[in-house]
């Protein structure tokens, strides 16, 4: 089990290399959900988006034979673009697998922080198969992007700073793809704040988290055909276990609640953000009673959208 040494490791160990990220409030929407809530804004985190945690704190315990041989993993973006700046830090080659649908402005970061891309078929075993090809050509060291322990204590360190901002809340919400994210969350609370309820969030056509956390075994993803392209991951066996014990449940939400969840985040918040962060207030919006009168933290995951396909381009 990671412990919260491990946490604080993290912590220590990429402090000065990320963004400590603002936390936004707004009034219109505190009035709309009837719920005193709190954005940790991880779209000006670092590459856009909170992955750049998992991947820092990787990197940087690698050996020297390993930066040699270079670094790999397989992403839709976000993990993708934070392997590849993390290894640019250090002047590390990068190899990363993207599926054939990944969006352009993904897929250009990754290749703007110098690394190689390599497209493969929209699945969890295209991915590997892909993955496993480039190793064998390269050598280069497998990086995962959510099921993987030094991943996760990385990602626990953004709920880390929640806790020691906003010691009021109850409540933290985060979306769920891989679980990394919500695995760390729920590992920083169990130690840092035990009476505080962690919960996912999930798009309903791509609710293998929910379905796993339902009948307490894990349960394989279906065709991921979600708008949030952050979170159409299979949930790893690794996160799971933790989810399993530490968070409170998974939540769902439809595709029409969660694009109008990003548009009021847009309008009111003032700031771009990608479908995938705008579950957990699409979540919140559809389950007002689990929330109300609480202090409830929302971790905005990332900020990396594609405009020419948002805005019809």
């Amino acid at each position: 089990m990671i412990s919260n040494k491990v946490i604080n490791e993290a912590a220590f160990r990429i402090k000065d290399r990320i963004h400590h990220t603002p936390i936004f409030t707004s009034q219109y929407l505190n009035k709309l959900s009837g719920v005193s809530l709190h954005f940790k804004c991880e779209n000006f985190q670092k590459t856009g988006s909170f992955k750049a945690r998992g991947a820092l704190n990787s990197v940087w315990q690698l050996s020297d034979k390993q930066k040699a041989a270079g670094v790999a993993t397989h992403s839709s973006g976000n993990h993708g673009q934070a392997l590849a700046w993390a290894a640019q830090q250090q002047n590390i080659k990068a190899f990363i697998v993207m599926p054939e649908n990944a969006p352009a402005v993904k897929v250009e970061a990754v290749k703007g922080y110098g690394a190689t891309v390599v497209f493969c078929e929209s699945t969890l075993q295209g991915r590997e198969q892909a993955l496993a090809e480039v190793q064998q050509k390269t050598g280069a060291i497998f990086i995962p992007p959510y099921n993987f322990e030094n991943t996760i204590a990385g990602q626990a360190t953004c709920a880390l700073e929640v806790f020691k901002e906003l010691p009021m809340i109850d409540t933290l919400l985060c979306p769920v793809g891989g679980g990394g994210l919500l695995a760390g969350s729920a590992l920083s609370a169990h130690f840092s704040a035990k009476q505080l309820e962690v919960w996912g969030c999930e798009p309903e056509l791509a609710s293998d988290a929910h379905a796993s956390f339902k009948t307490g075994e894990l349960q394989a993803a279906m065709p991921p055909i979600t708008v949030a392209d952050g979170l159409r991951t299979s949930l790893g066996p690794i996160n799971f276990g933790y989810i399993k014990q530490f968070a409170r449940g998974i939540l769902l939400c439809s595709e029409e609640e969660i694009k109008a969840a990003q548009q009021l985040i847009w309008q009111r918040l003032k700031i771009v953000v990608e479908p995938s962060s705008a579950v957990p207030l699409a979540c919140i919006l559809k389950n007002p009673q689990h929330f109300k009168g609480k202090e409830v933290a929302v971790i905005i995951t990332g900020g990396n959208v594609d405009f020419r396909t948002e805005t019809g381009g």
